[in-house]
């Protein structure tokens, strides 16, 4: 299940940022230092999502009171990982700071999207 979600979301990152790359092309801005940054900014999204995914599930297979513990230290670290990347991303100087801001909301819009969809 994790790794289909996680392939989900990825799929909608990418969409997602495709459209992103074409507003930079429309308003003129586009450059490999937009791409790069949308990769970086996709990689911390999808990975994000993907360790979550990883602490919810062992938090099913254990007691209420482990599980409350194992999300909250998930959350915590997946918090830090984001902070961590995103300043490595403003940083350096060949990454678009936007881009790699921006795609951090891509899972949440496509989780969004999902509830659209129509159940089978």
């Amino acid at each position: 299940t994790v790794k289909a979600e996680t392939l989900y979301i990825a799929a909608w990152c990418v969409i997602l940022s495709v459209f992103m790359q074409a507003v930079f092309l429309v308003i003129s801005q586009w450059n490999l230092y937009v791409l790069f940054g949308n990769l970086w900014g996709i990689l911390t999204a999808v990975l994000n999502f993907f360790f979550m995914g990883l602490g919810v599930q062992k938090a099913v297979t254990q007691t209420p009171e482990d599980a409350k513990v194992t999300i909250r230290l998930s959350q915590t670290l997946r918090n830090i990982f984001i902070i961590i990347m995103a300043v490595i991303g403003i940083v350096l100087p060949f990454l678009n700071n936007w881009t790699v801001i921006i795609p951090l909301l891509f899972p949440r819009i496509s989780m969004f999207l999902r509830g659209f969809r129509k159940n089978k």
